[in-house]
């Protein structure tokens, strides 16, 4: 019997004419955030919200844990935010929370309880008797997620919940959505491939309604070949990929933008190729500003050959 969460066999989806998702499919088991990204127009907020019951595809077949979107069996278990989501200006948080409790069949006592702990977890008690109205925009976001994880779902469906935010409050949603990956699986559609790197294994890439690419971030470290992507400051980039194209074990070293060097190298021949860099870097006296391993995910996902 099959574990995934979400199945997805020739999935499709027209509107007035316009095809917005084309034979997609897909299998995602539980466990760490999932990141969907593509270019606007692309199909992933339609994907979103057939897979939250909002949307009845024009052909295909959906099931999450076995069930179709929307079906009773998913009370509780399936939440979703859209990005434009808002809490009602006329309530406070916790009147809304609540109420959004009773809904999901809590006792009124078990539903203060319920929205006292997510107001907790997303750092909002004190904010607890204002009305989303006073809020600034990073306390309204966190607050609009707050209401999706009550109720403690299993999947949770997330429309660009970094949008908009400043640094401070990004990383608080981050580190929000990664403490709750213990025990709720996140699917989660952003343009900021920076957050999904940080946040996802896993990340699926839709253009033009279909699913180009599904790609794992331990791909690479189950592979010979292997890569680092290094950040310079104001370098001679001509003798800086000759100096490190001659190191022993590399492969292949690309300038993709100004600055910025991936260098794809033999782990089995040099596995500290890392160090021998940094030696590199010294002898030549060239600053650098960061060194990762791996590519990242903007390169992996349109740029790599």
């Amino acid at each position: 019997m099959s574990t995934a969460i979400i199945q997805c066999q020739q999935l499709n989806h027209v509107y007035s004419g316009k095809v917005a998702l084309n034979d997609v499919n897909i299998e995602l088991d539980s466990g760490e955030p999932i990141g969907l990204v593509g270019p606007n127009g692309a199909g992933k907020t339609t994907l979103l919200s057939i897979l939250a019951g909002f949307l009845q595809p024009s052909s295909g077949t959906v099931r999450l844990f076995g069930y179709p979107p929307g079906a009773a069996q998913l009370n509780g278990m399936v939440s979703a935010l859209p990005q434009d989501a808002r809490l009602d200006p006329s309530f406070t948080l916790v009147e809304q929370l609540v109420f959004y409790a009773r809904l999901q069949g809590y006792a009124k006592q078990q539903a203060i309880l319920e929205a006292g702990r997510v107001l907790e977890a997303f750092a909002l008690t004190e904010a607890a008797d204002e009305k989303p109205g006073v809020l600034s925009h990073g306390m309204a976001k966190r607050a609009s997620i707050a209401q999706a994880m009550i109720g403690k779902p299993t999947l949770v469906l997330l429309d660009e919940p970094t949008a908009g935010l400043d640094p401070v409050n990004v990383r608080t949603v981050r580190a929000i959505i990664a403490e709750q990956s213990s025990a709720t699986t996140f699917i989660i559609s952003s343009h900021d491939l920076a957050e999904l790197d940080r946040l996802c294994l896993r990340i699926l890439l839709l253009e033009n309604g279909r699913m180009q690419t599904e790609t794992r971030h331990l791909n690479e470290q189950q592979s010979v070949t292997r890569f680092i992507t290094l950040q310079m400051e104001s370098c001679p980039a001509q003798e800086v990929t000759a100096k490190l194209k001659a190191l022993a074990g590399v492969l292949q070293v690309t300038n993709p933008q100004k600055n910025e060097f991936v260098v794809a190298y033999n782990a089995e021949l040099q596995p500290t190729m890392d160090l021998q860099l940094m030696q590199c870097l010294q002898v030549n006296q060239w600053q650098y500003r960061q060194l990762n391993h791996g590519k990242t995910l903007e390169e992996k996902l349109f740029f790599s050959a």
